[in-house]
C-alpha cells in the first residue's frame, strides 16, 4: 500500500508528530505540505496539520481540496487539550473540508501555543474569549510541554493501528 504522510506545521509540534508517524511507518513518503507530491499515485494518505480557526490551517486546506475518492486519516495539534469539544469539533471541520474521500482514523494531541499568540492574548481583557484569565494561562503553560514522548509514540502507534487495518 502506497502511503504519504503529508503535514504542515507553524511552530514545529506537527512536524514533530510527523516524524514519529514517519518512524513508525518508514516505506510511506514523508513531506510538508507545500512539496507534497500529486496524491493520485497513493493508497492512503496521512494528513497533519495545526487548528487554525478551528480547523485544518490555510495550507493544509489548500491541499486537501486535491483530494477526492482517496482514504485519508487525519492528526493535528492544538493549544487546547485533546479531549475538549473544541479538538472534537475542529477534526470534524477537517473531516468535512475532504467529502469525496473515506476517512479512515484521527488523531490528536495537544502542541504549544504560538508565543506570538499568546503575546496578543495577554493584551485582551480578562473577560473576551481568549482573555488572560487564570485557567487559560494554566492552559497555555502546559501546552508549552507537548507534544511530548508519550504524545509522539501515541501518534505512532495511531498510524501504525491504521495502516494495518487498511493493509489487511
Amino acid at each position: 500500500m502506497k502511503t504519504l504522510i503529508v503535514y504542515s506545521s507553524k511552530t514545529g509540534n506537527t512536524r514533530k508528530l510527523a516524524q514519529a508517524i514517519h518512524l513508525a511507518l518508514p516505506d510511506a513518503q514523508l513531506s510538508r505540505v507545500e512539496m507534497a507530491p500529486n496524491p493520485d499515485r497513493y493508497d492512503l494518505i496521512l494528513l497533519g496539520f495545526w487548528i487554525e480557526n478551528g480547523t485544518a490551517d490555510e495550507k493544509m486546506k489548500h491541499y486537501m481540496k486535491r483530494l477526492s475518492g482517496k482514504k485519508i486519516a487525519l492528526f493535528a495539534t492544538l493549544g487546547a487539550y485533546p479531549d475538549s469539544k473544541h479538538a472534537a469539533e475542529s477534526l470534524d471541520a477537517a473531516a468535512h473540508l475532504v467529502p469525496d474521500c473515506a476517512v479512515v482514523g484521527h488523531f490528536i494531541c495537544q502542541g504549544a501555543i504560538d508565543p506570538e499568540l499568546i503575546e496578543w492574548m495577554e493584551t485582551l481583557p480578562k473577560d473576551h474569549g481568549f482573555g488572560p484569565t487564570a485557567s487559560r494561562k494554566k492552559l497555555w503553560d502546559e501546552a508549552a510541554g507537548h507534544p511530548d514522548e508519550k504524545d509522539l509514540e501515541s501518534a505512532a502507534d495511531w498510524a501504525l493501528g491504521v495502516y494495518e487495518k487498511q493493509n489487511a
